[in-house]
């Protein structure tokens, strides 16, 4: 199994990307979508909480992304009353 690229190794700059918020307040995510034919494999989605820009930046590739998006819209991250 191979590890999971970090932005670092990618030779992705985190401040040169065009962040996209999910609302106001620290508690945000940020979404960058990045596309350069430099990078191995090309495409790479980075999200990030808002309150701490220069912290840990999560890495996904585009069947990721995908995945993750499928299971938000299908409710599997819903927090339930209990």
């Amino acid at each position: 199994m191979t590890a999971k690229p970090t932005v670092a190794a990618l030779g992705i700059d985190p401040d040169a990307q065009a962040w996209a918020r999910s609302g106001a307040g620290g508690d945000a995510i940020e979404v960058a979508f990045v596309r350069e034919p430099t990078l191995v494999s090309g495409e790479w989605v980075l999200m990030r909480v808002t309150a701490d820009p220069a912290g840990r930046v999560l890495v996904f590739d585009r069947h990721e992304w995908e995945c993750f998006l499928d299971g938000a819209r299908k409710g599997e991250f819903d927090i339930t009353a209990g």
